[in-house]
């Protein structure tokens, strides 16, 4: 049946019909066919051969019927042909039970993850780290903790998480966020996070404020302390102000800063124990605990329970002080003997209290049985007593009843020895109460026992250790007027040897010892009492694993930390008589008097009566400030003056120059040329022998 259509059967007229109208529907696709269909029917002659004329040949394609039908350009072919290369109109059913099903050909699908932040994650994770330390105030294990984490770039965040936390927590907390900070420094979070971590706290002051009823002044006692420990320059405090708003929380805690603590007389110590002081048990605090559970043992009978009571003060090498106690409250109270004996003997039996710090519980008791006499007449015969028993009974060691080397050193001392000894303690208990400097040397003369005052030193720096921070204080700057007046540095340094030669028998009754111990070292050394070198030779002097040996360590640890001078001059808390802060208003005032017309030999005067040797670096960066700020070389002839008479050593000297050095940055911001000044300043004095070697490596970095 010819027709216009060609040979197609009535279904095949319909399947076109069909395709043409959806092709119409996909008109919008930039390939659709439908312009195609349209203009080109597919249409087939009368005589049964498909027309191909006006085509070309490569268009043209023979189907598997055996009809020629035109190829469409992009390669798909009409009825039965194979259709595209890629057809992806081609709707695939896989059969998963088909012997040649492949997984891989299934459709990928997407599934949604959410994409996380960084820096959300690491604020997370600090959270942690931060309620760890709280919880139990290992610093080591903190810095430990935050550099395992990475994300160093994120690490003022974490003083930000760190201080707010705390701000919301008891004193404790708030102390040892500051010793974390400090401890910090430098080491693991640099300076600029810092001032960066302070400054986002300072941006958040109206958000803390909402939370946190007195935010203005918590904030503005962190960031009072953060200035004390070095670890903020004064010079922030300013430039924060100026990039905050002047109507926010965190310009008001700036102002509270400044006028409430930084300015405040003695404003270092009142800041530093605003919180507390050391996060750490004191000796008086362990002892007090130990005479209480002791009592309450008494009342109550119940070993367990004192057992863990022991074992919850965490002060395994303080035990001795549990067992000299529990014998001196047997021997007070004869009815609490039995009990006694059962919590010492059920102790050591659960390796609670050692064989050694048992030994040593009745090696003390039995060392200061004659004053224990005068109040419990009968003490030698019951500690005679006592022995047998816990020996018999196999918790004490019979080693005890040997005499030890102490004991025969004791027995063949000098009486000569014994009688300056006693006269020591006599004079330095005196010089506790009386803060006579001049009065004490005066006694020591009348002595006229030179050949003992290594022993006088010894005494001294025992006898404040157990006492308070004034009296260390008193003890340090003792030191410093002995040098001058009567000890030789040989004296001193046969002393510290003597010291630490016993540092082990001295923790015994000082809890803290050892650290004490590095303090009065370090601190004859910004003293000039001693000299960097004499450390070595101390240490040369001593066994290598000994506890004296690593307090030397520990000691030149100290000297080596940034800002060394100025903070272990506040070791103890200030001078005695008057505080730092007191001296370096006089010593300005003094500089002013002479820049403004004074005579050098009166400034030398002024400075010699301050009697702060110790201090004179002081003087030196007083000097040198003002120089620069007066454009008035004359500080520079006081200098020479003070270096040639021996006013100021010549450590001293490289002292001031170098706390110079360290503040130059912010120097500039007042002094633009203070950098230029400096270099002119460190060249004179150089060429005058005011500075060690040592400073020169420290005047190329300028």
């Amino acid at each position: 049946m010819a027709s216009s259509e060609g040979f197609l059967t009535d279904g095949q007229r319909e399947l076109l019909k069909i395709a043409s109208q959806n092709a119409e529907n996909l008109s919008s696709s930039p390939k659709s066919p439908s312009s195609l269909l349209s203009d080109h029917h597919v249409k087939a002659p009368a005589g049964g051969k498909a027309q191909t004329a006006g085509i070309a040949v490569r268009h043209v394609r023979r189907s598997h019927s055996g009809k020629y039908v035109r190829v469409k350009k992009d390669g798909a072919g009409g009825k039965g042909t194979w259709g595209k290369l890629l057809d992806t109109d081609v709707i695939s059913h896989l059969d998963r039970n088909d012997p040649n099903y492949d997984s891989g050909e299934e459709p990928y699908q997407l599934v949604g993850s959410t994409v996380t932040d960084p820096l959300d994650e690491f604020k997370k994770a600090v959270v942690s780290v931060i309620e760890e330390y709280f919880s139990n105030g290992d610093v080591e294990l903190a810095a430990s903790d935050l550099r395992e984490l990475g994300s160093s770039e994120y690490y003022p965040y974490f003083i930000k998480r760190l201080v707010s936390m705390a701000m919301d927590r008891h004193d404790k907390e708030k102390e040892m966020a500051s010793v974390l900070l400090s401890a910090l420094y430098a080491d693991v979070i640099s300076p600029a996070q810092i001032r960066d971590g302070f400054f986002m706290l300072l941006e958040s002051a109206d958000d803390l404020a909402v939370d946190i009823l007195d935010a203005v002044d918590i904030l503005a006692l962190f960031l009072a302390r953060a200035v004390v420990d070095d670890i903020l320059p004064p010079a922030f405090l300013a430039r924060a102000r100026k990039a905050l708003p002047e109507s926010s929380k965190g310009v008001q805690v700036i102002q509270t800063a400044e006028k409430s603590y930084l300015s405040a007389p003695h404003h270092a110590e009142l800041v530093e124990r605003r919180w507390g002081g050391s996060t750490h048990i004191t000796v008086e605090e362990v002892k007090k605990k130990i005479a209480d559970l002791l009592r309450e043992y008494v009342d109550s009978g119940d070993t367990l329970e004192a057992c863990r009571c022991i074992r919850e003060l965490g002060v395994s090498f303080f035990h001795h002080e549990v067992v000299k106690r529990a014998l001196v409250l047997a021997m007070e109270i004869r009815s609490a003997e039995p009990l006694m004996l059962k919590l010492l003997k059920e102790a050591a039996e659960e390796g609670l209290v050692s064989s050694s710090q048992m030994v040593k519980g009745f090696s003390r008791l039995a060392e200061s049985l004659d004053d224990l006499a005068l109040d419990i007449p009968s003490a030698k015969a019951l500690f005679q007593s006592l022995v047998p028993k816990a020996i018999s009974e196999g918790w004490l060691d019979a080693s005890l009843t040997k005499p030890s080397a102490e004991d025969g050193e004791i027995q063949v001392e000098d009486e000569k020895v014994r009688k300056y000894k006693k006269e020591a303690v006599t004079i330095i208990h005196e010089y506790f109460l009386s803060d006579d400097i001049p009065e004490l040397i005066r006694s020591l003369e009348d002595l006229g026992a030179p050949e003992y005052n290594p022993v006088f030193l010894k005494k001294l720096i025992t006898l404040a250790m157990d006492r308070k921070n004034r009296e260390k204080e008193m003890a340090s700057v003792l030191l410093s007027a002995l040098h001058i007046e009567i000890f030789s540095t040989e004296d001193i340094v046969n002393g510290f040897v003597m010291l630490l030669e016993s540092a082990e028998d001295t923790a015994l009754d000082i809890l803290d010892a050892s650290n004490e111990l590095a303090l009065f070292l370090a601190r004859a050394v910004i003293d000039d009492v001693l000299a960097p070198l004499n450390l070595e030779e101390i240490g040369s002097r001593l066994p290598e694993k000994c506890s004296g040996s690593e307090t030397v360590r520990m000691a030149r640890s100290l000297i080596a930390a940034r800002h060394a001078g100025e903070r272990l001059l506040r070791c103890w808390g200030g001078g005695t008589g008057w505080a730092v802060e007191d001296a370096k208003d006089k010593i300005m005032k003094l500089l002013e008097e002479y820049e403004s017309g004074g005579v050098v030999s009166e400034a030398c005067q002024c400075i010699r009566d301050l009697g702060m040797p110790f201090f004179n670096h002081e003087v030196v960066k007083k000097a040198l400030i003002m120089a620069m700020e007066k454009k008035n070389d004359r500080m520079l002839d006081l200098l020479q003056e003070c270096f040639s008479e021996g006013l100021i050593t010549i450590n001293q000297m490289t002292k001031g120059f170098t706390r110079i050095k360290d503040g130059l940055d912010d120097l500039a911001l007042d002094i633009p040329n203070a950098k230029e000044k400096f270099s002119f300043y460190v060249e004179h004095a150089q060429s005058k022998g005011w500075l060690l070697p040592s400073f020169d490596s420290l005047a190329a970095d300028v």
